[in-house]
């Protein structure tokens, strides 16, 4: 058969019709483009977050209110309309109308804006933790303008506050187009304290359900990631519990480690050597480390 009569008589089409007229509700289908929306409002986020970083032209002080007033305006409504767009299946099933559907949205992109300045507070700090953490770092404006572990922290701190006002979806592509950018990859519904900083930053994971306190400090390859997954009694993982290791403060984790379990805490002012694996708790100023391994040195051949 050639192609032109198989695809007049094909019954693939009407296969593939059927199967996604089943799964697929029009109200559900947000489609790659909520992805490409999504990413532009985080853009436009972190430019009021940060607005000499992330602008293509510098910003001078006479620029800076225009800026800053302008860009809230877009991301507020272009916010609002996505939101809104998330809620509608939440409020049918809550029997809300449209219009308290729009106002819901208002609320909680209210609730996100005004978290912004908070967020940008805690920024200075983390900025501030690399600078004095990497003695290769020349300036807070090289922390800011070249590393991922910003970007990735930035990204995660919207995220994060997106995350507790129960916006779904969100969220989670925001910290996706971070780990993509990256190759650092944190959930957002972690919580992570001031002063934070991952070196190098390459691999890293952090879980949903992971506490990290003041001060921490993460070097590349590190996990803080989850044992097992409970099992419900038709054998579906259980969501929502508490999965992932609390890191107290004033923590160093170098490079490899790798920490599990939500029962598992680090205490306060510990290092957490290379290459660890711990599922158990250790107490506070703790330094934990695997034996040291006698190397091998032989002479070469000249």
């Amino acid at each position: 058969m050639r192609l032109n009569d198989w695809l007049a008589h094909n019954e693939v089409e009407e296969a593939l019709i059927s199967i996604n007229h089943e799964s697929l509700h029009a109200h559900e289908a947000l489609g790659f483009a909520t992805r490409t929306q999504v990413i532009d409002i985080l853009k436009l986020l972190r430019s009021l977050i940060l607005p000499g970083v992330y602008e293509k032209e510098p910003v001078s002080h006479a620029r800076l209110d225009k800026i800053i007033r302008d860009k809230m305006q877009s991301a507020a409504r272009s916010l609002c309309a996505i939101i809104s767009q998330l809620l509608t299946r939440t409020c049918t099933d809550a029997s809300l109308s449209p219009d308290e559907c729009c106002e819901r949205a208002e609320q909680l992109t209210i609730r996100i804006m005004e978290g912004l300045p908070d967020i940008r507070k805690t920024l200075a700090t983390d900025i501030r933790a690399a600078y004095e953490g990497d003695p290769a770092a020349k300036s807070l404006e090289e922390i800011m303008l070249s590393y991922p572990s910003l970007e990735a922290v930035s990204i995660y701190r919207i995220a994060h506050l997106i995350y507790t006002c129960d916006v779904p979806l969100i969220p989670r592509i925001m910290t996706e187009y971070a780990h993509r950018n990256t190759g650092i990859d944190i959930h957002p519904g972690a919580t992570i304290g001031e002063s934070f900083f991952i070196d190098h930053g390459t691999g890293v994971v952090i879980g949903e359900t992971c506490t990290i306190g003041n001060g921490v400090k993460l070097y590349q390859g590190v996990t803080l990631g989850a044992k097992s997954f409970p099992l419900d009694e038709n054998g579906n993982p259980i969501k929502g519990i508490k999965r992932h290791p609390d890191i107290e403060d004033n923590v160093i984790i170098y490079a490899g480690a790798t920490i599990l379990g939500g029962d598992t805490r680090i205490g306060h002012d510990s290092v957490i050597g290379g290459n660890v694996w711990l599922t158990q708790s250790v107490p506070p100023y703790s330094m934990v480390f695997n034996a040291q391994p006698s190397p091998n040195i032989k002479p070469m051949e000249p």
